[in-house]
């Protein structure tokens, strides 16, 4: 059996170009707005005021080279992937991973997810939605992007995803500490009706929630990490009953892959049937592992186990992703990747998880996508 003929990434990526923020922001942020420096010893660095860190360019746009080749630092904007910032180059990315289209995050976003000053951050998310609208409107029928809110209330939260939806964005990134309480407080119902009610995705991707512990040992040690605060939103979600109570929600776990998913449902399970009467929680008329078959969508680019326990997962909340332009991309490689690490798969869950789920998922238009 072969692939489907219309692949689509449900995880790809922009390179926000120097003037994305500069030129949107409130104006009252001008002078603070997140921009690109040069430096001789360390490559150009786009710098967001307020942060110890700078975002280097050598890693967000690694895709496609040798894992000894991939560094950090030493990296110039112009030789980065131009299909990060100009979408007729990136059909020609496309084409060449052998993709029809892609669900498109942030890259520098993703860093200004973790800012502490609410305000800032939610003057950049106007800002980049506005550019990112831009960006996918020169092709809409293959880059659909996913706009940002600071949700530094659950009523501005909700604005912020009607405004989104009006720019023509197919889905809504949500930072993993929002302002106001936790997730798991219903003060946030109104922001998971509203999503249900527009009908737009919520995404949490890896990397957007503040770290609260030093990572133990080697630094290569904190990349084992990177998942967990996107498992901690999810137990958060369905623990506190947010699905009981909305059971339409759909929530995308994005990035950090899914071979772990079945023992982690066991492990809410387990959790649930023998914990539950001192271990405090929402009210559940389910198993845990229900509402994640039912409600969450992961993402994952070349995690060879999610293929291999897909039975042990529901395959139509499954969804394949390339990471472009990123240092975990599999482009330009995708097609000759998923040829092999699909071939126990039926020619059903193929379908859905590189082409269907996705599809669906974010009303993408058929005609343009479909099958042929």
């Amino acid at each position: 059996m072969s692939l489907p003929s219309r692949i689509i990434s449900a995880d790809s990526h922009v390179t926000e170009p120097p003037d994305t923020y500069i030129e949107r922001i409130d104006r009252r942020f001008a002078d603070q707005a997140p921009h690109l420096v040069s430096d001789e010893e360390h490559g150009d660095l786009y710098v967001i005021p307020g942060m110890k860190s700078p975002v280097p360019m050598g890693l967000v746009a690694a895709a496609g080279k040798p894992a000894e080749e991939i560094r950090v630092l030493g990296t110039r904007f112009e030789e980065l992937h131009r299909g990060g910032w100009d979408p007729d180059a990136r059909i020609a990315d496309q084409d060449r991973d052998g993709v029809a289209g892609e669900i498109i995050y942030p890259t520098v976003g993703m860093q200004i997810c973790n800012h502490r000053d609410l305000d800032f951050k939610r003057a950049c998310f106007d800002a980049y939605n506005l550019w990112m609208a831009e960006y996918c409107a020169a092709h809409p029928d293959r880059l659909f992007g996913v706009g940002q809110t600071a949700v530094r209330t659950p009523e501005e939260a909700v604005q912020d995803l009607v405004r989104i939806h009006e720019l023509g964005l197919r889905g809504v990134m949500l930072p993993g500490n929002p302002g106001v309480e936790d997730y798991d407080s219903p003060a946030y119902d109104r922001l998971w009706a509203a999503a249900v009610e527009i009908g737009m995705p919520l995404s949490f991707h890896v990397l957007t929630t503040r770290e609260t512990a030093p990572t133990r040992g080697p630094r290569l040690n904190s990349f084992m990490s990177i998942i967990r605060a996107n498992q901690d939103v999810i137990g958060t979600l369905i623990f506190s009953g947010v699905f009981e109570r909305h059971p339409a929600l759909k929530v995308v776990c994005v990035e950090a892959d899914a071979g772990w998913v079945p023992h982690f449902m066991y492990r809410m399970d387990h959790a649930f049937k023998r914990h539950r009467h001192w271990l405090t929680a929402g009210a559940l008329s389910r198993l845990p592992s229900e509402y994640f078959r039912d409600n969450v969508y992961t993402t994952f680019q070349d995690d060879w186990v999610a293929f291999q326990v897909a039975d042990l997962l529901n395959v139509e909340r499954l969804m394949w992703a390339n990471d472009f332009p990123h240092s975990d991309s599999t482009w330009p490689w995708s097609r000759q990747m998923l040829e092999e690490h699909t071939g126990e798969l039926t020619e059903h869950e193929r379908r859905r998880i590189l082409h269907d789920n996705v599809v669906e998922l974010y009303g993408l238009p058929v005609p343009a996508l479909q099958e042929v």
